[in-house]
């Protein structure tokens, strides 16, 4: 986490439960020199900007990992990322397919394109245990997911 100080993150979903916790944590014990929430809820992004408003260091930008142009200009000159951005509700990844395809699948590309443009140190993109052994369209798409980083990974290892 020492690496985290005096850096620029970029953390996308950063209105959701994890980024809630990460942004609490990061801001209190690491200190970065930049923390961007970059998310699509102007809502909770107005609660967390009162919430943390003596925190200087802190970030919003409305944004959705699906638009790729938007995206790419808001991780300019992010050091870290930490991809948490994901439609993560069952049922409604059921209902919707289409719209769970283009945020986990589509939306993460645009992640790794962004942040390979963007010559990002590292990404962390999370992930959950329904990746493993799909048995539903969330699970199958945050498997896709997980291949895209993989493979960017393995792309990115053999120019070395």
């Amino acid at each position: 986490m020492k690496k985290f100080k005096n850096s620029i993150i970029f953390l996308t979903g950063g209105t959701g439960s994890f980024g809630n916790a990460f942004t609490d944590y990061t801001l209190k014990k690491i200190n970065p020199k930049k923390l961007i929430i970059f998310s699509r809820d102007e809502s909770k992004q107005w609660d967390m900007a009162k919430k943390y408003e003596k925190f200087k260091n802190l970030e919003f930008v409305i944004g959705d990992i699906r638009d790729k142009e938007t995206l790419q200009k808001a991780m300019k000159n992010s050091q870290y990322v930490i991809h948490a951005a994901a439609t993560k509700i069952v049922p409604t990844a059921e209902t919707n397919p289409l719209e769970c395809i283009k945020t986990n699948i589509l939306g993460s590309a645009n992640v790794i394109d962004s942040a390979k443009i963007n010559n990002v140190k590292r990404v962390v993109a999370l992930s959950t245990d329904k990746a493993c052994n799909p048995v539903n369209l969330y699970g199958a798409t945050k498997l896709a997911a997980d291949k895209l980083f993989v493979s960017s990974n393995q792309i990115k290892e053999k120019k070395k």
